[in-house]
């Protein structure tokens, strides 16, 4: 079985060259990171576990962060959840992902057991964290936290979520500057901030635009796609439909397609559409869906920068990093005749 040493002696290079390499502990160059591994290559070298394990036991590092994510439809959470493990691996860290099933119950054993695990850091995408009790955090003290999208629990956690409120008034504005009155919103479940900020968003730009809501046009649905689809069939049914829809997340859109397909309602002539989120699918449905885009990557990769800051500045104040909407206009929004 080859050494570190033989590698070593493999590329030119000193054995603590090789386990910055290996750890990602030193800048190394390129050109002696590049034979160093190629050296590991040829050689089948494997890093000893005792000698990992020793080496976290100096740090107190695990080099492993937690995430806790619920499950769901919308793959919002998926597409987040990769920028995060992309940026977890460039930056030499093993992810964890727990999920919660929508359980509050299933949420504290799952993060108990990351803490049990010593993570490095935690990082908190789920809606249910709202019933962790500030007695079970403070068990763990020590373990930074970063919570994205939703509210913190208490001020003690660093956050990273979207302007939801200005992402709902430039959705409904956008409708506006195309000549629709006659506009409905599908809102997320108002215990969520960003459902609840969409929402005022809504309300914000048809009151500056003197526009009437009238009754039935504000529906409080799941985030799902089968929110979506019965919320669109419940506006069909009112004695006089919208002309357009501001749907408050890409997978209750989903579900609006299928519902006023099933109408015979086409979009956009018949209905415009509009959603929030860009996820991946957004662009292939047809018509394309003009949604609401958010910087999902790099929603991932600013969670680890700030998680890696909190590590190294733990007596830092929590910050608050709010990310910019943009509207992102495809086919699913017609000019109103």
């Amino acid at each position: 079985m080859a050494t570190m040493k033989d590698v070593a002696r493999l590329a030119g290079v000193s054995t603590s060259t090789v386990s910055h390499v290996v750890n990602n502990n030193r800048y190394v160059s390129e050109g002696v990171k590049k034979r160093v591994n190629a050296a590991i290559q040829e050689l089948n070298y494997t890093p000893s576990v005792l000698s990992s394990l020793a080496r976290d036991l100096k740090t107190k590092q695990t080099k492993t962060i937690g995430m806790l994510v619920t499950t769901s439809d919308n793959s919002f959470y998926f597409e987040v959840v990769r920028g995060v493990e992309r940026s977890c691996y460039e930056r030499g860290y093993s992810l964890i992902l727990c999920n919660t099933e929508g359980d509050s119950v299933r949420l504290t054993r799952n993060m108990e057991t990351l803490l049990q695990k010593r993570v490095d850091g935690l990082l908190i995408m789920c809606s249910e964290h709202q019933s962790i009790s500030k007695d079970f955090l403070l068990r763990y003290p020590l373990v930074p936290i970063v919570t994205m999208d939703w509210s913190p629990f208490d001020a003690s956690s660093d956050v990273i979520k979207d302007n939801s409120l200005i992402g709902g008034e430039l959705a409904t504005n956008y409708l506006i500057n195309k000549g629709f009155r006659k506009i409905a919103c599908i809102a997320g479940p108002q215990d969520k901030t960003p459902a609840k900020q969409r929402l005022y968003g809504y309300r914000k730009a048809m009151k500056n635009a003197r526009l009437e809501i009238p009754d039935g046009y504000e529906i409080y649905s799941n985030f799902e796609f089968s929110g979506g689809f019965s919320s669109m069939k419940q506006l069909l049914q009112l004695p006089e439909p919208p002309e357009a829809v501001f749907v408050s997340n890409d997978a209750m859109a989903i579900g609006v397609y299928q519902a006023l397909y099933q109408a015979g309602v086409s979009i956009p002539e018949d209905i415009s559409v509009i959603g929030y989120d860009d996820i991946a699918i957004a662009s292939y449905l047809t018509p394309p869906l003009t949604t609401i885009h958010q910087p999902k990557d790099e929603l991932g990769k600013l969670a680890i920068d700030m998680l890696l800051y909190r590590m190294d500045n733990p007596d830092s104040k929590p910050k608050q990093l709010v990310l910019t909407p943009e509207l992102i206009e495809r086919g699913s929004v017609r000019k109103h005749r």
